[in-house]
């Protein structure tokens, strides 16, 4: 059954190969309230839902999920990690989108303990501390496959979010002080050799055919330029083994204004789409100037496995994935009236989407809106209000339009105080779509079907007869 499922794929992904790349065209966006409540029954900020660290459309089940971070507490405040399940009313003649609802809140337990967004204390030790930033299903088991920015770590959950394992980070990706070896996990203080904090295993996709996963740290380690560093690392993980096969080097168009990558997407198993950022835009505590969104394809054909080069070494000489310098998407150039024509900050989120009547494919893209909480030194936590109509931001005492200060357009708060708060909302969340042509998606392999599935699609068409007893012909 594996073989004809491999083979399923693979004809599916030859009917659009050789097409030219071309661009997808933005069909319409949704401002999702920053108060939106997520279905877990906690309260306070504790079931605000945090839009979109990543997104993820199941073709084997049509179902949308979006993960979020660990919490509006930027690592401070106690927040149970979880993904969402969304639903999604799509036009299947235009693309367009509406109507987005929370359908289910699903928490991440390790051995029914809750995995939490608290920074790991001691700092050397990971314990059940969770930054979930990628997201995605193994199509041959229905699993769910989550990436983290603390370890950086990968783990493998159930649908119910019980932890079933974690693959085996690659020593050189730790966090750590080079010469002691001795890791800090919840900051870059003594480290000098690995991820940078916040900066960990940011895109997760999944190969068609559920064989491999590959996780993508957000930006250069500390050991290969760190914040001046262009080259980030695609680790390429086996599903059976739970360890990595290959890294891959990734060169970002520069390293200012805190460029990193968002997310990661299959196209087939050996194409991408990945979101390259700056960190400006409308977000928490962003400068609203110059926002630089965009997607990219990339293929890890002929690429150089870098597991044991260091990139930024003198003389050093490797193949980084090639990549299309001409955007496939400029998400910025594409703005909402609603957000006052202004891009969002954090596009973290991408998926490809539903087939369409016309043979065209839905993509959708995403934004994390930090749960529309920033906090200061202290660690004290705000609510940040955004006015579309004057692009003004305030910031308030969680939970009221209480103690509001205006914000700058560079993301500092001020001392000035605002009293009237017409027109200020929660920073919303924010889903663009996109319908993107067979010629746009040259090369797109869709999953392989769960078995499960792929038994009741069988069974639907009156194949199952048929084919059991082809194979006890065969066997006889």
């Amino acid at each position: 059954m594996t073989m004809k499922l491999k083979s399923t794929a693979a004809l599916l992904g030859l009917l659009f190969a050789g097409f030219a790349h071309a661009s997808p065209a933005f069909v319409n966006g949704l401002n999702i309230a920053g108060s939106t409540q997520d279905m877990s029954g906690d309260t306070g900020l504790g079931s605000r839902v945090g839009f979109f660290s990543d997104i993820y459309y199941d073709p084997n089940r049509n179902e949308w999920w979006g993960v979020s971070d660990r919490g509006p507490g930027g690592g401070v405040l106690a927040y149970e990690t979880r993904v969402q399940r969304f639903t999604l009313d799509v036009n299947m003649n235009t693309g367009a989108i509406s109507n987005f609802q929370v359908a289910e809140s699903i928490k991440f337990k390790n051995g029914g303990v809750a995995m939490n967004g608290l920074a790991p204390s001691p700092a050397s030790t990971l314990g059940n501390a969770f930054d979930p930033e990628g997201f995605a299903i193994n199509p041959l088991n229905g699993r769910f496959l989550v990436s983290d920015e603390y370890g950086p770590s990968l783990y493998e959950f159930d649908r119910s979010g019980n932890q079933i394992r974690a693959f085996a980070t690659p020593a050189n990706i730790t966090p750590r002080d080079g010469t002691t070896g001795t890791p800090n996990y919840a900051g870059d203080t003594g480290n000098t050799a690995g991820k940078r904090t916040n900066r960990g295993f940011e895109g997760l996709a999944v190969s068609p055919d559920g064989q491999y996963t590959f996780a993508m740290l957000q930006s250069a380690m500390l050991d290969e330029g760190g914040g001046s560093g262009v080259y980030d690392r695609i680790v390429k993980f086996d599903n059976a083994t739970g360890t990595a096969v290959a890294q891959y080097a990734y060169k970002m168009e520069g390293s200012s204004q805190g460029r990193g990558t968002s997310a990661l997407v299959a196209i087939n198993d050996h194409q991408f789409m990945v979101i390259e950022r700056n960190n400006r835009g409308v977000g928490v505590d962003s400068d609203l100037a110059s926002p630089n969104k965009k997607v990219f394809t990339i293929d890890l054909a002929g690429a150089t496995d870098v597991t044991n080069i260091d990139l930024d070494a003198t003389g050093v000489v490797f193949t980084a994935v090639s990549k299309n310098t001409t955007p496939f998407i400029d998400l910025a150039a594409n703005t909402l009236s609603a957000l006052g024509n202004k891009s969002p900050e954090k596009w973290e989120g991408l998926t490809i989407g539903p087939r369409l009547n016309d043979g065209s494919f839905l993509l959708l893209a995403g934004t994390d809106n930090d749960y529309s909480v920033s906090q200061n030194g202290s660690g004290t936590q705000f609510d940040i209000y955004y006015n579309p109509t004057t692009s003004a931001r305030m910031s308030c005492d969680l939970g009221t339009l209480s103690n509001c200060f205006a914000i700058s357009s560079g993301g500092a708060t001020t001392t000035t105080a605002i009293t009237d708060t017409t027109g200020y909302a929660l920073i919303p969340g924010v889903l663009h779509a996109y319908k993107a042509s067979a010629t746009d998606l040259a090369g797109y392999t869709t999953p392989v079907p769960e078995p499960e599935t792929y038994a009741m699609l069988l069974a639907g068409l009156g194949l199952v007869g048929f084919m059991t007893r082809r194979r006890k012909q065969q066997e006889a």
